[in-house]
């Protein structure tokens, strides 16, 4: 038996109960349909099998197509960090979503208390969680010369490469910018000699350990302003910049890469 499962998320009414609100979009998924519109969002799916569940939260924003393993989040309000935030466990990948082809596991795994990547395919591992406001940290090293990156700001949908800003990981070039997927800021708009299509250049020259010897890469997110520092240094500057949260992306491009700390960390005030 086949039964149609909806849930429905609106402004609720002042007795507190959800109001039914017209949807504007309309997306047909294999096992049912995602809506959405200006103040709600719904889903419907059928769900097979003789049990369903109906769940709604007022204000929250989230929906849950049951049936379908689709999970959306609306509206999510980024988190700024109020203490510091690990990112990675030392154990797992707990809080990451993995973006490389078929197998992303096989490019992203942790090994010896370590985050290991292989470069192939290219592709991402993502935090599940949108941030702003933050001063991201993380200890890597090049297991030889290659290429990587650290999106910020990431949005939309999951793809190679998603709408973001990326701070240059790549094996001397750690600090340069490149903007995706329509990200803008104002360095990039304005031009000159630092600018080439896409890539904004570093400040200074590169300030990166050997290969094989750990590195501090460090990326401070406030409001429309990002600033990537390397060992300490501070290599670029992005300035008004049109997107001020989101996911947070560390690429699968070519290099193998280990990581052994990854975290957030409050501004200082």
């Amino acid at each position: 038996m086949t039964k149609r499962v909806a849930a429905c998320l609106a402004p609720g009414r002042r007795d507190g109960k959800p109001r039914a609100r017209q949807p504007v979009g309309r997306l047909t998924l294999p096992r049912g349909c995602l809506y959405w519109g200006k103040g709600m969002v719904s889903a419907a799916a059928h769900w097979i099998g003789g049990r369903a569940m109906r769940s709604g939260w007022w204000g929250c924003g989230l929906v849950l197509v049951v049936g379908v393993g689709l999970w959306a989040l609306a509206g999510e309000e980024a988190i700024e960090p109020k203490e510091r935030i690990e990112l990675f466990n030392g154990k797992d990948l707990t809080g990451w979503k993995l973006i490389a082809g078929a197998e992303p596991e096989k490019t992203f795994y942790v090994e010896d208390g370590v985050v290991k990547c292989t470069g192939r395919p290219a592709g991402y591992m993502r935090t599940e969680k949108a941030y702003k406001n933050y001063k991201f940290v993380m200890e890597w090293r090049f297991i030889k010369p290659g290429n990587s990156g650290v999106l910020v700001h990431m949005s939309g949908k999951d793809g190679v490469w998603p709408r973001s800003l990326e701070c240059q990981g790549q094996y001397q070039a750690q600090g340069d910018f490149w903007v995706i997927g329509g990200f803008e800021f104002k360095e990039h708009k304005e031009g000159g000699p630092r600018v080439n299509g896409r890539n904004v250049k570093k400040l200074h020259p590169h300030n990166e350990k050997p290969v094989g010897e750990w590195n501090t890469y460090e990326i401070v997110c406030d409001g429309t302003t990002v600033l990537p520092s390397v060992n300490g240094k501070l290599m670029n500057e992005a300035h008004e910049c049109s997107d001020t949260s989101g996911a947070i992306c560390i690429q699968s491009e070519g290099g193998q890469w280990e990581a052994r700390k990854i975290y957030l960390e409050p501004l200082k005030k």
